[in-house]
């Protein structure tokens, strides 16, 4: 069966279970988290900080002393990026009288401090890395992404935080082991690739419902029928549907060409690469 055949196939048929609405609970998400068996600074950080560095690709970042500290050492022409840290000083308060006495420290404003990420730096492996890098390597697909030019790393995440992103020519984070959230960035990179990601801020219906809806059907075609997680695909896509005053299924439909187009493109460049493996 032709790769577009197969993917227009399965679209239909997670359209008809979104009809019937026979599709399981929604799986849960596996949030990515270091071990605590070696102490990152990072963790300490607001969320605010540990997406900043997960922007710029990095899952542990830190500044020059601190890798030296764990026998590592920034490479030479690396680029720092930048965290915020509040700027305090002493404020002096007034007691009732009208006199001027030592007051509390406060926040008046924001210093940025250099950091650098762990694949900048080269010297002693760090322990507690070797499971993270084990799930982003067994990545299905991950091949397609490097083909792409794509850095694809992880970040410690949090219930309520981001659970991946995709900055399209660039990297794909994720903060889940979770497949569908993988299938759902390479989907989104996929679309860009093939010029009909609508390029606007914030997140937009089209692009959420190709990139969920794709990336469920891309897992489907590839044999990976529980972790395509049909009902989070549903709640997903049925949240921003609600949002616009959409159903879920006219959106799906109306994007089912688009959708079938950027699973094909990402299965017909894994089956390139594959040949190319085989003949050299």
């Amino acid at each position: 069966m032709k790769l577009s055949a197969k993917a227009q196939e399965v679209a239909n048929d997670l359209l008809h279970a979104f009809e019937t609405g026979k599709v399981p609970k929604a799986l849960a998400q596996i949030f990515i988290h270091r071990s605590r068996d070696h102490e990152c600074p990072a963790l300490k950080w607001s969320w605010n900080n540990r997406f900043l560095v997960a922007l710029e690709g990095h899952y542990d970042a830190r500044g020059f002393r601190q890798w030296q500290e764990v026998g590592r050492r920034v490479m030479k022409g690396e680029k720092a990026c930048y965290i915020l840290a509040p700027r305090l000083a002493r404020v002096k308060d007034e007691d009732e009288e009208g006199e001027r006495e030592e007051g509390t420290s406060r926040v008046v404003g924001f210093l940025t401090i250099p950091v650098f990420g762990l694949d900048q730096t080269k010297g002693e492996p760090l322990p507690g890395m070797e499971d993270i890098t084990a799930f982003i390597d067994s990545l299905p697909l991950i091949e397609v992404a490097h083909s792409w030019g794509l850095k694809v790393s992880a970040f410690d995440s949090q219930d309520g935080g981001g659970l991946g992103f995709c900055q399209l020519e660039e990297r794909i984070a994720l903060g889940v082991k979770n497949l569908s959230t993988w299938a759902h960035e390479l989907v989104h990179a996929a679309d860009a690739r093939l010029g009909t990601f609508t390029r606007k801020g914030g997140q937009q219906l089209d692009n959420e419902t190709v990139a969920e809806f794709g990336g469920a059907v891309l897992l489907e075609c590839l044999g990976y029928e529980a972790e395509s997680d049909r009902g989070g695909a549903l709640e997903y896509i049925n949240r921003y549907a609600k949002e616009h005053k959409r159903s879920l299924l006219s959106v799906c439909s109306e994007l089912l060409d688009r959708t079938c187009a950027c699973v094909e493109f990402i299965l017909e460049t894994a089956e390139e690469l594959s040949a190319l493996e085989s003949v050299a």
